[in-house]
């Protein structure tokens, strides 16, 4: 399982051979870290991330639909998923939430973020199999785990090819939890469980 890391920010425009500023990797943005140096960073330290499940809501605020991604792994595989990636250096998880939510919904899904977001639970990805319910074999990875309506429409991008919208029931589904990655299914359950959709 590999908690997906999105690609590097367009603006990011490599600079020169010799890195900007002395920054190996020559990355415009001082907050992005060549692979030496994420490789580096995840054998000694924890990664912080985020991880987002679109919901659809009724008038009352009761969610009808919860949204999966499908998405091909490097190897070709077919795997569901949700909306995750890391935090920055220097940026707030509100902002990274609203990020990742759009770099993987698209532009026009209108995540309703709230100014204070809280999350449901703290997800903990571990390199060793069996501790946690939660498994990455690269890393060590601490999630904040947020339910998150969404309005607009979802034109998938990155390495997702669709949002499949789901039931809570169909989300919640033995069959759903062996198609996600890295244990989300429980994830997935916990999020129902929160917003009171786990029966």
């Amino acid at each position: 399982m590999a908690v997906r890391t999105p690609d590097p920010d367009p603006d990011d425009v490599p600079s020169d051979l010799s890195g900007l500023n002395g920054v190996p990797g020559g990355s415009a943005n001082p907050a992005w870290l060549s692979d030496v140096e994420l490789a580096e960073a995840r054998r000694r330290l924890p990664m912080l991330y985020v991880e987002a499940v679109p919901v659809r809501t009724d008038g009352s605020g009761q969610v009808t639909e919860i949204g999966i991604l499908l998405r091909s792994t490097s190897i070709g595989e077919l795997t569901r998923t949700i909306v995750s990636g890391r935090v920055r250096h220097g940026e707030t998880v509100r902002d990274a939430l609203y990020r990742h939510l759009e770099n993987d919904l698209g532009p026009m899904a209108f995540p309703q973020v709230p100014p204070q977001p809280t999350p449901f639970t703290v997800a903990e990805y571990l390199p060793m199999p069996g501790i946690t319910p939660y498994h990455d074999d690269r890393q060590h990875a601490v999630s904040l785990a947020f339910v998150v309506p969404v309005t607009g429409t979802c034109d998938p991008r990155q390495d997702a090819l669709e949002v499949t919208w789901m039931t809570p029931e169909e989300a919640a589904s033995d069959a759903l939890s062996a198609e996600m990655e890295g244990g989300r299914g429980t994830l997935i359950r916990q999020a129902l469980a929160s917003v009171g959709e786990l029966r």
